[in-house]
């Protein structure tokens, strides 16, 4: 499968509850790159690339999100990939 890229905002109860963390984790390993961040308004910003499966089962786990979260609403744009990142980091 050709690889992709999206950028997500995960919006709801994500910041403060190890959402990053788990974020980190799951793109691990699934094998993707990218990065994950807490914006200033309470959101949580997602930018993968990677296999579209991948990108796919990822964005599954985004809506869930650990136990300590609630996760309200993931909107999601996909673009082509840029191959800016060798692994996945949380950013601040």
């Amino acid at each position: 499968m050709p690889a992709k890229a999206f950028q997500a905002s995960i919006t709801g109860e994500v910041q403060w509850v190890g959402f990053r963390a788990f974020a980190r984790s799951q793109a691990f390993q699934l094998g993707l790159t990218g990065y994950v961040r807490n914006r200033p308004d309470g959101r949580v910003e997602v930018v993968a690339e990677g296999e579209e499966s991948a990108l796919e089962t990822f964005l599954e786990k985004l809506h869930r999100g650990p136990a300590s979260a609630r996760v309200e609403n993931v909107a999601v744009t996909w673009s082509t990939p840029k191959g800016k990142w060798v692994d996945f980091r949380i950013t601040y």
